[in-house]
């Protein structure tokens, strides 16, 4: 996992304690040929179904599902709270751990997914295996397919009874909020040591 953890925690900014947790429960790995870091979804009987890959070399956009990949059950976290809580929503794994990467307290109480896209299908699965979901957080991309896909999806889930809210990065994705978030920290340290 060195070249995962290390695209992840310095050029992505993601927090080493949630990477490690995800690392634990299995859910994402370093593929051993191209050191690609590889995002895992699991079905509910904890069986792989869904693999994404995603390029760790600098400047390189490779990101792909591997084929024979469930859409339906795409990398996601699934809380262990048997209460009532929240599925928030990602475009893609990093923005997914990049968000909770800034909300870290309790992060654990809540469920989190990826779509890998826009598709709709990771959340309707999940609703559909787990009554504990009661709210659904769309945390999708703040540009135009992100919204129109939030949009859609807002109304999809509304027809079906469930209550949903929205949680808009000020950034494109969560990723560049935590990147601007990290950014200003350092500036503010570096201003204090002066």
């Amino acid at each position: 996992m060195r070249c995962v953890f290390a695209f992840l925690i310095k050029q992505r900014c993601i927090s080493r304690e949630v990477l490690s947790e995800f690392a634990r429960e299995k859910l994402m790995f370093e593929d051993g040929e191209y050191r690609n870091a590889v995002f895992v979804g699991m079905d509910e009987n904890g069986i792989p179904r869904h693999a994404h890959k995603k390029s760790t070399a600098t400047g390189s956009a490779f990101r792909i599902n591997v084929e024979g990949s469930d859409p339906a059950y795409s990398f996601h976290y699934l809380s262990k709270n048997p209460c009532p809580h929240r599925l928030f929503v990602f475009e893609a794994p990093i923005d997914l751990l990049s968000y909770i990467s800034l909300h870290p307290a309790n992060w654990k109480q809540h469920s989190y997914v990826a779509l890998n896209g826009v598709s709709e299908k990771p959340v309707l699965k999940l609703l559909e295996l787990y009554s504990q979901l009661d709210r659904v957080v769309l945390c999708l991309d703040n540009d135009e397919a992100g919204l129109n896909a939030a949009s859609r999806i807002h109304h999809t889930l509304r027809q079906k009874g469930f209550d949903v809210e929205y949680d808009i990065s000020a950034h494109k994705d969560w990723n560049e909020e935590l990147q601007a978030s990290y950014t200003q920290k350092q500036s503010m340290t570096a201003i204090k040591i002066v």
